[in-house]
């Protein structure tokens, strides 16, 4: 301790019978000295851009084990049909299974994590979910029981897309104002590019290790394999959970100034904006990941690929969005206007779509500008959210969209695969069916902008109208603790 600390305190204190204040002595604790430093120098400090980044590190990571894993099934589509004897709709039930229990639990795991978990707990705790469910899906596998790997599957969906929500607030609470349509992107680029390295990793380990086990005990092996992903993004979970900790104690930081406490009934005070981005997030989504569920099919029979060809050309999807997803969060934290990529990034999927089913070009091309609608979107939808909604609702908003969209996804992609069965494994109708989502997405989005325009919202404004659009709101209100994020 420093010459400094030793120094006593010395307080001024006066009674109600005195005119004159009298110094009080105390000696100087640790706890005055903790408080009293300033914060740490350099990239220690939780408020600094190297802090910061690094944090954001581990929160991309914490996402990279539940998505390697969620498409282990869609890389290795034929290896699953042929040793666990599937036909299209039995395969598609892997996904759809997932997506279920998450129609009402991604709603709940937000206010879990806004009102109960608190973000800390509450990520960890999804996280191990997560394990546990890849655990048994993997078990499933190597025994071959098809019932086993349903309800591993189930467990894993519990726990992925709450995190997911765990992800976004994460987000939010590290970025809000800053870079966060960039970090958004970042958090997608992970994300996706666990799922591209899957579709790159799956078949090759898959081909080794069935010359060492035979039939499904090779798959399930494989997939036991994938699971260590998971351990990683535990890892990763527990050390973000220490530095959010970290950061909180250094900086004071109160995540809810006005006190208000998250209600489930909250959700019904959200307005029209906010309704609409949630449609988006269902009819956008399930023109893409049921499509890449099915995609290996696809290209074999619409292309004559190889499996390995096909899943390939499948991933670029998630190869592009890996390397697009931050430059597109870039670009719109500087020239904001959300609304209006949104709206370019639905119609240049539905193009993308359309070259797939009604021309012969090469489909590389079709997957590249899908790739790249896809990564538009994501950089700029889900920070939509934090302009609408107070940041005490945030787990509650984004939990409600994920809800919502695995709604829409359990039901589309049984709906995919009964319709793919019944056209005798054509994928014409099927791709009919994902353009006809992407026209209810469009009208979405112009609805959405409509709405914005004539209630003077801020969602398609640039950053510096933005900035001056919550200013004007601040000083109107005469407070700052409600209103939306992104301020600059």
């Amino acid at each position: 301790m420093s010459r400094e600390e030793r120094l006593p305190i010395v307080e001024c204190s006066s009674s109600s019978g005195d005119d004159e204040a009298k110094p009080v002595v105390r000696r100087r604790s640790t706890r005055d000295t903790v408080l009293a430093v300033p914060k740490d120098p350099g990239c220690c400090d939780p408020d600094s851009t190297p802090h910061r980044f690094l944090a954001l590190v581990f929160m991309c990571l914490l996402g990279f084990g539940s998505y390697f894993c969620y498409d282990n099934p869609g890389a290795l589509q034929d290896v699953f049909q042929k040793e666990l004897n599937l036909n299209a709709t039995e395969f598609t039930f892997i996904y759809s299974i997932y997506s279920w229990p998450n129609i009402v639990l991604c709603f709940v795991g937000g206010f879990l994590i806004d009102r109960v978990f608190g973000i800390r707990m509450g990520t960890i705790i999804y996280m191990l979910i997560v394990l546990l469910g890849q655990l048994i899906f993997s078990t499933g596998g190597l025994l071959g029981k098809f019932w086993l790997m349903i309800i591993g599957r189930f467990i894993f969906g519990i726990g992925a897309e709450s995190l997911a929500v765990a992800q976004n607030s994460y987000a939010v609470l590290w970025f809000k104002g800053k870079e966060l349509n960039m970090v958004f992107g970042l958090q997608l680029s992970v994300a996706r590019f666990g799922s591209t390295v899957n579709f790159w990793s799956m078949q090759p380990l898959y081909g080794y290790v069935s010359k060492i086990y035979a039939g499904y005990t090779g798959l399930g092996v494989a997939l036991f394999i994938a699971s260590s992903t998971c351990v990683m993004s535990l890892i990763c979970t527990l050390i973000l959970g220490w530095m959010d900790k970290r950061a909180e104690r250094i900086l004071k930081r109160n995540n809810n100034p006005g006190g208000e406490i998250a209600k489930l009934s909250d959700i019904v005070s959200f307005k029209m904006d906010f309704w609409m981005v949630s449609v988006v997030c269902v009819a956008y989504y399930v023109a893409i990941f049921p499509f890449v569920a099915l995609g290996q099919a696809f290209f074999i029979s619409n292309f004559q690929m190889t499996p390995e060809q096909a899943n390939n050309v499948n991933s670029i999807v998630y190869l592009i969005s890996a390397i697009a997803s931050p430059l597109f969060g870039f670009i719109i934290d500087k020239v904001g206007r959300n609304v209006t990529w949104v709206f370019v990034a639905t119609i240049s999927t539905l193009l993308a779509h359309m070259l797939l089913t009604f021309s012969h070009l090469n489909p590389y091309i079709s997957m590249c500008i899908m790739g790249l609608s896809y990564s538009m979107l994501a950089a700029s939808l889900w920070p939509l959210v934090a302009l609408i909604v107070p940041e005490y609702q945030l787990g509650t908003a984004y939990g409600f969209c994920q809800s919502v969209q695995n709604l829409g996804l359990a039901v589309v992609t049984l709906v995919a695969g009964m319709i793919v069965d019944s056209s005798g494994g054509s994928h014409f109708w099927l791709q009919l069916f994902f353009m006809l989502f992407l026209l209810i997405s469009l009208i979405a989005t112009c609805v959405i902008w409509a709405y914005d325009r004539k209630h003077q919202g801020n969602l398609n404004m640039s950053p510096s109208q933005r900035a001056s659009y919550h200013t004007s709101i601040s000083t109107k209100r005469g407070t700052t603790d409600r209103r939306p994020l992104l301020g600059n």
